[in-house]
């Protein structure tokens, strides 16, 4: 039998699916259960009940609350070997491609899209690029395009794109602007922002690449297969899959549809069919 507290869980996330239309009903509760929780204290609210009375009566309450529903940790480069082995490995095969689709699902505030694109121009790809950056909160969004991150993140940036096998020196991409580190608006010349929620939305366009990283360990089984379908609909035949370093296709409903390119990376290659 479910508590009480479960119960009112999932009549939030009811009420946050029909008012809002953005579903959460199928990420991983444990996770779910300790930010909506937090939400509940910073919202000063007693239970909830109490919290979901409030976002009903008070939308503005919303982007609130998304801020504590949304994962928005990350790094530039984050993971270095990672992107060494995009850089040594993927982008000689890319090459081979007249123009290029990357999707970057699950941005969140930009770090990964901007490790892209500088990956891409020192690598003379750019040009030829696409990168779609896309995730279910606006306010992440409108900071990742706006490119601006704190000066004491910098130094472990600069560290990450040194060893992902990086050319020259981080510090050419960016200025001191805003008491922070703006990085150059050319390096969003190819890059398309937009809301897209892996939970209801469709695919939207074929890609060479999909990287996808940390978003899954927050889904269940359900929406994971559900989001792995996207990816492999959207991937063209030998397109490459990214994935974070706690996630894996394994015993997934579509890990069929992939061969290992690097496992210990995450790297994974879409089959001929």
């Amino acid at each position: 039998m479910p508590s009480t507290s479960d119960i009112e869980l999932r009549l939030l996330l009811d009420a946050i699916y029909l008012q809002f239309h953005y579903d959460f009903r199928s990420y991983s509760p444990a996770s779910l259960k300790r930010r909506v929780e937090q939400a509940r204290v910073k919202l000063e609210c007693r239970t909830l009940s109490d919290l979901q009375a409030k976002l009903l009566h008070d939308p503005s309450v919303f982007p609130e609350l998304l801020q504590f529903l949304t994962i928005q940790v990350s790094d530039m480069f984050r993971d270095p070997a990672y992107f060494r082995v995009l850089r040594e490995r993927i982008v000689p095969m890319l090459r081979t491609y007249p123009s290029l689709k990357l999707w970057v699902a699950g941005c969140s505030s930009g770090e990964e899209v901007y490790s892209f694109a500088i990956l891409l121009r020192e690598e003379s790809l750019i040009d030829r690029a696409m990168i779609y950056a896309t995730d279910i909160n606006p306010e992440a969004l409108q900071r990742a395009e706006a490119g601006v991150f704190a000066l004491d993140r910098i130094a472990t940036f600069s560290k990450n794109h040194n060893l992902s096998g990086g050319r020259g020196s981080l510090s050419t991409y960016y200025t001191a602007a805003y008491g922070g580190a703006r990085f150059d608006r050319s390096l969003l010349k190819g890059v398309v922002f937009s809301d897209h929620s892996l939970a209801t939305d469709n695919v939207f366009a074929e890609m060479q690449l999909v990287s996808c990283r940390n978003v899954l360990i927050y889904f269940d089984r359900g929406l994971e297969d559900r989001t792995l379908g996207l990816f492999k609909d959207s991937l063209c035949r030998r397109g490459f899959l990214g994935l974070g370093s706690r996630e894996s296709l394994q015993f997934t409903a579509h890990a069929a549809a992939f061969t290992d390119f690097d496992s210990h990376e995450r790297w994974y290659q879409r089959g001929e069919r």
